[in-house]
């Protein structure tokens, strides 16, 4: 698809409208950049963040968890109402928004241009989620490095991690049970291994995960040179699909193991609106709160929706505003059409996001395992051992590798068109077909090479992606506040929502306030 669509920048003319589908089934035919988001969410905010959170609070938070995956769709589909009304892409809607303005110290191309708050704090937040593109990477190949080791030094290192990993599961299983039996045959075993890596000294951790991480990266730039949207699209529903099914049946056969079993005691509590108390150094809602920014469609993935949506042809088949009634009509149905994508892609990703969190407080919070540094992957795939066995590493890293690559890829397939589309904004390139097109193939080729060099760089795929976290929560209230000006001024009047509706929006604008205003009371305290 040529590039002047994808970023919304070519008038549509009557020839391209479309009428939108009636039925259910037209309907689920349409339907498609909401699932290339969910591609994008449940690698780094389910697999990573959400797991976390559950690891260190238990399961206290399950409400905040709920809330950050739904209410956020409100925000969404009013960028989304904007973006089908006036065929405009994210950018050059956030920088119409009124507010201060910085104008840049020279004139691009001849022309002063000047930058709105909100544009700016993004190019900020932009900056910030490639670190979280960097955690991604290092999980990814943190997970190929324990699949396939490249080194003799990787092997060893596995091996012995693995054994500690064991012992960690057997002193579990014998602190919660109280079968005499049980307790001797794991004392026995518990007693045996620790032995044994007693007597060895730990190997050094290898460089396989950097490897590995750097190998995907060069494979990413060729996917991203050259895949187009269908791709896209197919590539995230197929493996996101895949390892939701296999994380929900893991949750649910867990319940069959009595140490591992979630009680409804447990469910109710996490809904209750409580808070976790902190534990020594860790502040559980730290973590909490940035999970908040990246779970459910975090700030970039609110401002990288209208270019798939663009893309899909939401707002080119609509076709531009004439005050018709024909018009009227066609932009209710792709709306329509719209509303139900983000809330498909929803029901979706705040499933998996629950599954993940229950499994993470389930698991590995009484064991007592925080998943962190250069074991990760490691921990995380201790959530799947109790139902998988001995299979469970494996099974887990086939899901983990297709999850965080899809949220690689596909982020970085949004940040090449957001990147171009930026330069068109600040006036740093000319607003043709051919110089965005080319700009889009440079910045696939830089941006996951930057990616990949954060992790060289900082080493702990949790570190990067909460930084990206808080950074995105951070700007969410922004972002929400730009949904506020689009729905009371520059909604058509056809087009205009309920009352509730209205209420909704405001109630996630003062939820991500909330959320923005304590993360920086925290951080600079």
């Amino acid at each position: 698809m040529p590039a002047d669509i994808a970023l919304g920048m070519r008038p549509t003319n009557e020839a391209e409208t479309r009428r939108p589908p009636n039925r259910i089934s037209g309907i689920l035919k349409s339907i498609g950049p909401g699932f290339i988001l969910a591609g994008a969410l449940v690698g780094s905010g389910e697999l990573i963040a959400t797991t976390a959170t559950g690891a260190e609070s238990g399961f206290s938070l399950l409400w905040l968890i709920i809330l950050g995956c739904v209410i956020k769709v409100f925000v969404q589909i009013e960028i989304g109402r904007q973006t089908i009304s006036h065929s405009e892409s994210s950018l050059h809607a956030l920088n119409n928004v009124p507010g201060p303005r910085i104008n840049l110290p020279f004139k691009p191309l001849g022309k002063q241009v000047g930058v709105n708050w909100i544009v700016t704090c993004w190019l900020l937040m932009f900056t910030a989620t490639i670190f979280l593109f960097g955690g991604i990477i290092g999980g990814i190949g943190q997970s190929l490095a324990m699949t396939l080791p490249l080194t003799n030094e990787g092997q060893a290192f596995n091996t012995y991690q693995d054994e500690m990993v064991s012992l960690s599961i057997m002193k579990t299983r014998l602190s919660l049970t109280d079968d005499e039996q049980t307790r001797a045959s794991l004392l026995r075993e518990s007693s045996s291994l620790e032995t044994k890596l007693a007597q060895v000294t730990a190997p050094p951790a290898s460089m396989d995960d950097r490897y590995w991480a750097l190998i995907i990266t060069l494979l990413t730039v060729v996917l991203l040179t050259f895949g187009k949207y269908r791709f896209i699209e197919k590539f995230a529903l197929t493996l996101v699909g895949a390892f939701t099914l296999i994380t929900i049946y893991n949750l649910f056969q867990l319940q069959s193991y009595p140490t591992w079993a979630i009680g409804s005691h447990e469910l109710i509590d996490g809904l209750r609106f409580s808070l976790p108390k902190s534990v020594g150094e860790n502040n559980p809602m730290i973590t909490a709160l940035a999970t908040f920014g990246i779970i459910g469609v975090g700030a970039s993935d609110l401002v990288a929706y209208p270019y798939w949506c663009l893309e899909k042809g939401y707002a080119k088949w609509t076709g531009k505003s004439d005050g018709s009634a024909e018009w009227e009509t066609r932009a209710k149905g792709w709306l329509r059409v719209l509303k139900w994508d983000a809330w498909s892609a929803c029901v979706l990703y705040t499933f998996t996001t629950v599954a993940f969190y229950l499994l993470g407080a389930a698991v590995l919070g009484r064991i007592g395992l925080i998943p962190a540094g250069s074991e990760m992957i490691r921990t995380l795939a201790v959530m799947y051992a109790p139902v998988f066995g001995g299979g469970a590493q494996l099974l887990f890293l086939f899901g983990a590798i297709a999850v965080l690559y899809s949220t690689f890829f596909i982020g970085n397939a949004g940040h090449c068109r957001l990147a171009t589309d930026a330069l068109c904004v600040l006036n740093l390139t000319k607003n043709r077909e051919s110089t965005r097109a080319r700009w889009m193939k440079m910045f696939a080729i830089t941006l996951p090479i930057l990616c990949v060099g954060t992790y060289y760089t900082v080493g702990s795929p949790v570190v990067l992606v909460l930084i990206g976290g808080v950074a995105q929560a951070l700007l969410l209230p922004m972002v929400a506040f730009a949904a506020l000006y689009f729905r009371h001024r520059r909604c058509p009047p056809a087009l205009r929502p309920s009352r509730l509706w209205d209420v909704l929006l405001f109630a996630s604008f003062i939820a991500f306030s909330v959320v923005g205003i304590y993360l920086v009371y925290v951080n600079l305290s």
